[in-house]
């Protein structure tokens, strides 16, 4: 496990805090990527990336996304899928996959969960899907195949945000 291939800045007072981690298996697409880990820095919500990626993982591979929001942002290197489900926080492992047997909105968040998102090029292999405690589907129109990886992962951290913020 690596910590940080961005510098973490302390998190400030007032912060968002909700107790939901974000994790990318195997990601192809750094620019997904970069816009992802931009996404952690401003929800507050640490990523974490399974290795290995689609391309060299770098700050220079994503620094066109993540902008002024690296030092932000709270970003873990596991080298293997193995490797992350050892590392890993306890809590449940929740799957993001056109899969999925419940829809985003019907399923209870809790703190401790890690929304898992499966690689732009493949999804998630069985063996992934297996270990997960719940593989959850955003519902799309008709003929409508996947959205962008960042923006599903958008829309989950911010239902598993809003379900959790009073908590």
């Amino acid at each position: 496990m690596t910590q940080g291939i961005i510098p973490q800045a302390p998190r400030t007072q007032g912060a968002v805090t909700h107790g939901v981690r974000l994790a990318l298996f195997e990601p192809d697409i750094a620019p997904n990527v970069g816009a992802i880990i931009r996404l952690g820095a401003c929800m507050a919500t640490p990523i974490d990336v399974i290795e290995p990626c689609g391309f060299a993982f770098s700050l220079h591979a994503v620094r066109r996304q993540v902008m002024d929001y690296g030092d932000k942002a709270d970003v873990t290197r596991h080298n293997s899928w193995e490797r992350f489900r050892q590392d890993r926080p306890p809590g449940r492992l929740v799957a993001m996959t056109t899969h999925g047997a419940n829809a985003l909105w019907d399923f209870s968040f809790r703190p401790g969960d890690t929304l898992l998102m499966g690689r732009e090029s493949a999804g998630l292999p069985d063996e992934v899907h297996g270990a997960c405690d719940a593989r959850l589907v955003i519902p799309m129109a008709p003929g409508a195949r996947s959205l962008n990886i960042a923006i599903a992962a958008g829309m989950a951290v911010a239902e598993a945000v809003r379900q959790l913020r009073d908590g």
